[in-house]
């Protein structure tokens, strides 16, 4: 097996993404501003010569465990998160949100800037009580850290497989068109921008009066409305509607 590792930027993101599960790549780890794919034959590296790869790692001994803990530290998000695997054991700074992740088979172990910029989000504008809608849950960080805001979070996937890791306890295999109109004060969407263009009518036939929906998972955005906040982090955006 080996290992190859790529530089990206938001605008060679999600193309770079698509070739390496085409080549045949058994697992990706995002870094931020790299992706490391892995291989199980070393013939990859040759195919995958013209897209410039800073490193290629032969992985045959390599210590797993520690290599997973060490891909994955603990990290501050925003003003109240701390981002922890289950392994890491350190405790969370004053006045923070111990949020434990376990990365697994869903989307969304709270690593990428548009995971990061949501949680931001998710603090600045939900209140206790706030009834939130996760579209595109994944592994359902998002759900689970409106939880510890007080929320009370449903989340959502139209991949069945990602489900059974959603960390939430209540959530459904589906989209917008199986929820009620104006029965969700909030929305939160870490998608693609087309996915979240396509569905901003439904969107607002969800949300209530006075709600708020949140979106991100894109690197440019036109958006259908006038926000009421924007983040950017390493190129990345979320707004707020």
């Amino acid at each position: 097996m080996i290992s190859i590792v790529f530089a990206h930027t938001p605008e060679t993101y999600h193309a770079l993404v698509e070739e390496l599960w085409a080549s045949g790549t058994t697992g990706i780890i995002d870094r931020e501003t790299t992706l490391e794919a892995f291989f199980d034959d070393p013939s990859a590296a040759v195919q995958l010569d013209h897209l410039n790869p800073l490193n290629i790692i032969q992985t045959d001994n390599v210590n797993w465990e520690q290599y997973t803990k060490d891909s994955f530290p603990p990290a501050e998000v925003g003003r109240r998160f701390f981002l922890a695997p289950p392994w890491c054991e350190d405790p969370p700074p004053p006045g923070r949100i111990r949020l434990v992740v376990n990365p697994g088979l869903a989307c969304g172990t709270g690593y990428h800037p548009c995971t990061r910029l949501c949680l931001e989000a998710l603090e600045r504008h939900l209140k206790p009580g706030t009834k939130l809608l996760d579209v595109g849950a994944g592994s359902g960080i998002l759900s689970l850290a409106a939880t510890h805001l007080g929320a009370l979070p449903i989340a959502c996937d139209i991949d069945p497989d990602a489900i059974p890791y959603c960390d939430t306890h209540h959530k459904f295999v589906g989209s917008t068109s199986a929820v009620a109109s104006q029965s969700f004060d909030a929305i939160v969407a870490n998608i693609s921008a087309a996915t979240n263009l396509e569905l901003w009518p439904e969107y607002n036939r969800i949300v209530r009066s006075g709600g708020v929906i949140i979106l991100s998972g894109f690197e440019s955005f036109d958006p259908p409305a006038s926000p009421l906040d924007r983040l950017e982090l390493d190129g990345w955006l979320c707004y707020t509607f």
